[in-house]
């Protein structure tokens, strides 16, 4: 299964649904597209909504975190939401949730943010 990248603004907020297997295959074209798109608009958070990722590898992490510092270098914050269990316990195992905050919902989390 490959991934499918969802991206919408919401004001100053980056959505990045994603759909399928984050691997080593596809981690450089998430980077890619997520930074095209933050070079090319203004964007202050990140909201990722992981509710149809069904398998995520260390190099996933290496690309959230990447982008982590980058809205985190503007003053923004990025927020997980909608996450499915399996990718939640990488999340919990790799120390993820230490810095970026959970919620359930993709509009709690733009709520949380001061956008919806």
């Amino acid at each position: 299964m490959s991934l499918t990248v969802d991206l919408e603004q919401v004001s100053d907020v980056l959505c990045i649904r994603l759909k399928g297997e984050l691997d080593h295959h596809s981690a450089r074209q998430l980077r890619n597209q997520v930074d095209g798109y933050l070079e090319g608009n203004q964007i202050q958070h990140i909201v990722l909504n992981l509710e149809e990722l069904v398998f995520m590898d260390s190099s996933g992490i290496g690309v959230i975190l990447g982008r982590y510092k980058q809205v985190r270098r503007n003053g923004g914050e990025m927020v997980v939401c909608s996450i499915s269990t399996p990718v939640k316990r990488l999340f919990e195992l790799s120390g993820l949730f230490k810095i970026l905050r959970l919620e359930s919902r993709e509009t709690d989390a733009l709520r949380k943010l001061g956008v919806a």
